[in-house]
């Protein structure tokens, strides 16, 4: 009985953690979206460095990237 406890308590823990390291990579990918300037200007965008805010990439819809 014991021994199930602990099998299922260490399986509940696995499946936390993954669950959550999961869920910090995606999000972590849809949060900054990057582009290098090469290909900025490849889809026709502009770069423009923004004060206290870094530098973008514009593209011709208006979206921004972040350059890296």
């Amino acid at each position: 009985m014991r021994m199930r406890r602990l099998l299922g308590l260490a399986l509940a823990t696995a499946a936390l953690a993954g669950t959550s390291a999961l869920g910090a990579a995606v999000a972590q990918a849809a949060a900054s979206p990057t582009i290098t300037s090469g290909e900025c200007a490849d889809q026709g965008g502009t770069v423009r460095t923004i004060p206290y805010g870094g530098t973008v990439c514009v593209l011709p819809d208006g979206s921004r990237l972040t350059v890296t």
